[in-house]
């Protein structure tokens, strides 16, 4: 049952318009992913959605009585009161008995925000955004509408807040361009694409292979009306005279082939770095250490950077990432050890955060104080030319910095610091506020750097698509090095949990663990990743979440089949109608007893643990 609907809606933002015509639902249990360009609309379109923002055409019908939860991307606070008593305030409170300061309190230090009775003004702009999440997540709501949810969030918080979602019980829409975060969440994508609104059933992955089929479809067709244009053209130009209907007719079509708008391939960043000269000394870090008060960052870190590493650093918020960062680009001294950098390096940044960008000057202006020209692969390319393949048009790049949007304001200060032609590129965060075609293409870009990659990343996508090694902070001043992406990390984590569990005997656990797989039927190693120090006493949060929401999704799906029974009955005659319904009853069937064996499933282990 829908409980939105977007009929015709349309938004400019000044002179420019984001899109139009869009007419799209929400049912009450989608899970939507807004995908798009920076600058497409996607925020806008989430605002118009949640009430805050009005559509300069069309209409927004929502259900009597729905109730909205809305995080903004750029949360706003009453500097007035502390942050406690602001995401209390936010929270609707329905029901009086219900402990939201309790509850907005556990949620706060979940997300990182370790004293919730401070005031905001004295909080970064990460923590104001996860302090808003909270707020969010905590409003009862039939529809979460989410901008940007898992931006300054580290990796355990991220897997925390799938598991929150999974459990929500309503409509989710929402922007993120975490993808690993998308597949596991969604099951609807809706992109913004050239001023359209285009809806994908599935995840993010099934959404790739749809457009790829929607674009291949449009440019045949685009093909095929071009032959005809240049048929009508030929035709025009013999000395058409409309004498008749039919050459009337002909005239019009040619006129609406003519001003037709046509099918343009996607624009891609595509810069291809030469190599810049490196001597034998690049980064060589030895017994650093570094600590605030008692807080121990790191200790006796050492490492020799190679010419082609490519290097990324994970752990929670606050544990001296991006100091370390700091430290190495010389902008913070550490308390022991040394850093050496050799003089051909040659270091670019890309912060968490832009770097005060003038808001009256041009976006070309701002690009060509760096760099008038830049030598890639492909010879000395202009500034105005690397601007358009960063996706800025003629009319992006001589528009005032000030009216790009916040994702677009990265996505230049990020071709900034490329044009200043490092050889050394470090990136802190950089998959906040980009967007995914962006990021896409950076990836592409670090597959043909000439030189170092070092990055502090919570995208677990970007990491396992980037890094060939990973430094993990694992807490007490211990950092740790593990071989190959995210997942390899997983893996190595797994490893050094059965080592400090066993001690020497974890060779000997795991070999047994092996066995006893084999035995079962399965092959050894299958379960590697996976932490048994002790027996499993409980439900898993996973378990005992999808196991409280199993029932009433039993339910939804027996009355579903049951109303589809009532429909086919009603639909005897109609054998198109009859086929559709009996193919949808198959299907809720099928997910039926899939639901039914699992609860079984689930139900037996919580009889095991009472009886223990």
């Amino acid at each position: 049952m829908n409980i939105l609907n977007m009929e015709q809606v349309g938004k400019s933002a000044g002179n420019r318009l984001l899109f139009a015509g869009v007419t799209l639902g929400i049912e009450d249990h989608d899970r939507i992913g807004v995908v798009g360009l920076n600058g497409a609309g996607k925020s806008t379109l989430l605002a118009i959605a949640a009430g805050i923002a009005e559509a300069d055409e069309g209409t927004v019908i929502t259900r009597n009585g729905l109730r909205i939860s809305y995080l903004p991307q750029h949360p706003v606070f009453d500097s007035g009161k502390s942050v406690l008593e602001n995401v209390s305030f936010l929270i609707r409170q329905d029901e009086e008995y219900w402990n939201v300061e309790g509850e907005a309190r556990a949620a706060l230090l979940k997300l990182g925000i370790e004293d919730p009775d401070v005031m905001p003004d004295i909080l970064s702009g990460g923590q104001r955004k996860r302090a808003a999440l909270a707020a969010a997540l905590l409003t009862p709501s039939d529809l979460l509408i989410l901008d940007e949810p898992t931006n300054h969030l580290d990796t355990e918080m991220i897997e925390w807040l799938e598991e929150e979602l999974r459990g929500y019980r309503g409509a989710l829409l929402m922007v993120t361009h975490d993808r690993y975060f998308l597949d596991e969440v969604t099951s609807v994508i809706w992109e913004i694409d050239r001023k359209q609104v285009f809806a994908y059933e599935g995840n993010f992955e099934k959404y790739l292979e749809m457009k790829q089929e929607r674009l291949d479809f449009a440019r045949a067709a685009e093909r095929k009306m071009a032959a005809l244009y240049r048929q009508d053209l030929a035709w025009m130009m013999r000395g058409a005279r409309a004498r008749s209907t039919k050459q009337k007719a002909h005239i019009r079509r040619f006129e609406a082939l003519r001003d037709r708008e046509q099918i343009v391939e996607e624009r891609n960043v595509v810069l291809a770095s030469l190599p810049t000269r490196m001597g034998n000394t690049t980064i060589e870090v030895s017994g650093l250490a570094k600590a605030y008060g008692d807080k121990v960052l790191f200790r006796d870190f050492s490492y020799n950077f190679l010419k082609t590493d490519r290097i990324g650093i994970i752990g929670p918020n606050g544990c001296g990432k991006s100091t370390l960062l700091k430290i190495l680009m010389g902008e913070t001294e550490a308390d022991s050890g040394s850093v050496i950098t050799g003089q051909t390096i040659r270091i670019g940044c890309f912060g968490q955060e832009n770097d005060v960008l003038p808001e009256d000057e041009r976006a070309i202006d701002y690009i060509k104080d760096t760099a008038e020209y830049i030598r890639t692969a492909d010879g000395l390319v202009s500034a105005s030319s690397m601007c358009e393949r960063f996706l800025f048009d003629a009319d992006r790049q001589y528009a005032p910095i000030g009216k790009l949007s916040g994702g677009e304001k990265r996505r230049l200060y990020l071709l900034k610091v490329l044009m200043e032609a490092p050889n050394v590129l470090i990136l802190d965060e950089p998959t906040n506020d980009l967007d995914i075609q962006t990021l896409q293409v950076l990836e592409d870009y670090l597959d043909h750097f000439a030189g170092i990659v070092i990055t502090v990343s919570h995208d677990r996508y970007f990491l396992d698509r980037v890094v060939n090694r990973v430094f993990s902070f694992e807490g007490g001043g211990t950092v740790r090095q593990s071989e190959g992406g995210y997942e390899e990390y997983l893996l190595h984590r797994a490893e050094w949990t059965d080592a400090e569990a066993y001690g020497d005997g974890a060779a000997d656990q795991k070999g047994k663990r092996a066995d006893k797989k084999e035995a079962d039927g399965k092959p050894a190693g299958s379960d590697q990743g996976r932490k048994t120090p002790k027996p499993k006493i409980k439900l898993t949060f996973r378990e005992q979440r999808e196991y409280e929401t199993l029932e009433g999704e039993i339910d939804e799906l027996t009355e579903r089949s049951s109303a589809l029974e009532e429909q086919m009955m009603e639909a005897a005659s109609d054998y198109v109608k009859l086929k559709e319904l009996s193919d949808e009853k198959d299907a809720v069937d099928l997910l039926l007893d899939e639901k039914i064996g699992r609860f079984l499933e689930l139900q037996d282990l919580v009889d095991s643990f009472a009886k223990k």
